[in-house]
């Protein structure tokens, strides 16, 4: 009968087997650009699902409110008020701009629509903790479908804001209008980007969603809105500070959406020079921040469900 090998003479046999044998790559090398154009075809597919979230949040948001979606209409009047009254005319903002209502809701119409989506996009993960822990599907559809129940109360807004330049502002119907289609695009993308990323760094400091609160008020008075770019520049001066102020993506967004509903910018009212190549390069750029968004997302997502 053949005696039982000694169990550390077995180990040691395998140790010196392991240590001759050589190693082989068996994972794939990385690729980013492949990589996130798999997670943008994730997302796709899920579609559906992203239709139901944004319906999910739009119906969470007003639950048991006996006004329900009218409340998306109150916020953004109230505002106007006070900065029509306040800063319009106890403050004299209103001199030297014409129209001033409608000039104000137009920079406050473009502005919720970055300021909303943003705030609930940061968040999401973190709120939809539940389903994350439950559920494998990719996780970019919930800051995403953020962006989308804000793009619906953007477009509440943005009819309020055609009703009353068309009968307030003495708007018309022309090729100007054209420049809100670049503004929102813009803000989208921008919105896109700093949502991914902010919402999976959120994941793992909270701190992030009342930072942004803190950002979001700087960069409200930051951009044109209830104060003219002109404004700005007699105070910046014609050097660099300019330049970086009016390329803010924000500050871009209100000036294209002023020239589309706001008659003012025919009146002799400055404007920079070149703003839709000013957009078009802000927005290659923002495109490229969305990719590198959503590299880091993909890099921190793995261990969200530990960390909620």
């Amino acid at each position: 009968m053949t005696a039982p090998l000694d169990a550390g003479a077995v180990r040691a046999a395998r140790f010196a087997e392991l240590a001759i044998t050589p190693m082989e790559v068996v994972s794939s090398a990385s690729r980013p650009f492949w990589d996130g154009l798999k997670s943008v075809r994730e997302v796709f597919s899920r579609r559906e699902l992203l239709s139901l979230l944004i319906r999910r949040d739009l119906k969470a948001r007003y639950k048991d409110s006996a006004l329900g979606f009218v409340w998306s209409l109150i916020k953004p009047l109230t505002q106007l008020a006070i900065y029509y009254v306040v800063v319009g005319h106890f403050l004299g903002a209103a001199k030297g701009i014409p129209d001033f209502a409608v000039y104000v809701f137009c920079g406050l119409t473009i502005y919720s629509l970055f300021s909303e989506t943003l705030s609930g996009a940061t968040s999401s993960i973190v709120t939809n903790a539940g389903l994350i822990k439950k559920i494998a599907l990719p996780r970019e559809v919930f800051p995403l479908a953020s962006i989308g129940a804000g793009g619906f109360n953007f477009l509440v807004q943005l009819a309020i804001l055609f009703i009353a330049a068309l009968f307030l502002g003495g708007f018309q119907l022309g090729w100007s209008l054209l420049y809100a289609v670049p503004a929102v695009v813009l803000i989208l993308i921008y919105t896109t980007a700093l949502g991914l990323f902010l919402s999976a760094i959120n994941v793992y400091l909270r701190d992030i969603q009342y930072l942004i609160e803190v950002g979001l008020m700087v960069l409200l008075w930051g951009s044109p809105t209830v104060y003219s770019w002109t404004q700005a520049r007699s105070v910046l001066g014609n050097g660099l500070l300019l330049e970086l102020y009016t390329d803010n993506p924000i500050t871009l967004a209100v000036l294209a959406f002023q020239k589309a509903f706001w008659v003012g910018h025919m009146t002799g009212v400055a404007y920079p020079g070149l703003l839709i190549e000013r957009i078009g390069i802000a927005a290659v750029v923002g495109i490229g921040l969305i990719f590198v968004a959503q590299r880091v997302f993909s890099r921190l997502e793995g261990n969200f469900a530990q960390e909620l």
